[in-house]
């Protein structure tokens, strides 16, 4: 029998963000580009983005595929960009708050009001949107534990990266509930014996409302 869960532990880009496929008009706004250049959508129509399949089928790494969009935007652009950070400084810097999940933020703030722990696991928080990004986002304030592969350099699936995580919370995996986009990074995470939520970018909603009730939280 499973121990009652006592974690919420949210991966941040696609969790607690909105993806960049669902601000392209954000970011084409921030960028100065015309309505529609940017077509690229991953898992909203995966069929018109060759790239995103590649890195599916492990082809490339998520690092690669975002790699490869930066380049395309700063051509775009004209942008000596050489870092994804800089692609989603320029893309999000300005208005952060306007690029977060209300579903995260209302999760998030009824973990923290029953009592239960916080925690980000990400590859890449730092990395993508650099270090003062978390500046601009209070609500960041609540989490108790932080786990950045930017300083780690232990990614997601690796086993470490997860045990870093719980072990930091000062729980058992089983008590942590994951929430994360990545099947591969949902199978690292169940692998390791923590309860699991594999978000569904389409539907955000019944992702939280599953994690929540692995909590024994109400969603509303």
């Amino acid at each position: 029998m499973l121990p009652e869960a006592e974690a919420l532990v949210l991966d941040f880009g696609g969790v607690v963000t909105r993806t960049l496929f669902e601000t392209h008009d954000l970011t084409e706004k921030a960028l100065g580009l015309p309505g529609g250049t940017l077509t690229w959508k991953g898992p909203f129509d995966p069929e018109t983005d060759p790239l995103w399949q590649s890195m599916q089928a492990d082809e490339i790494s998520e690092r690669d595929y975002w790699r490869k969009r930066t380049e395309d935007v700063a051509r775009l652009t004209g942008r000596p960009w050489t870092e994804m950070s800089d692609f989603v400084k320029a893309a999000r810097g300005a208005d952060p708050e306007a690029v977060m999940r209300p579903e995260a933020l209302a999760a998030i703030d009824r973990t923290r009001k029953a009592g239960k722990k916080l925690a980000i696991l990400s590859n890449e928080l730092d990395l993508f949107y650099g270090a003062e990004f978390r500046e601009k986002l209070p609500f960041l304030r609540d989490f108790d534990v932080i786990v950045d592969a930017t300083y780690t350099g232990i990614l997601k699936p690796d086993p470490r990266a997860y045990a870093l995580c719980y072990k930091e919370l000062d729980l058992p995996a089983p008590a942590c509930v994951f929430v994360d986009d990545q099947l591969r990074n949902i199978a690292g995470a169940d692998a390791a014996g923590m309860q699991t939520v594999h978000f569904d970018v389409l539907d955000p909603a019944a992702s939280f409302t599953d994690a929540l009730r692995l909590l024994a939280l109400p969603s509303s």
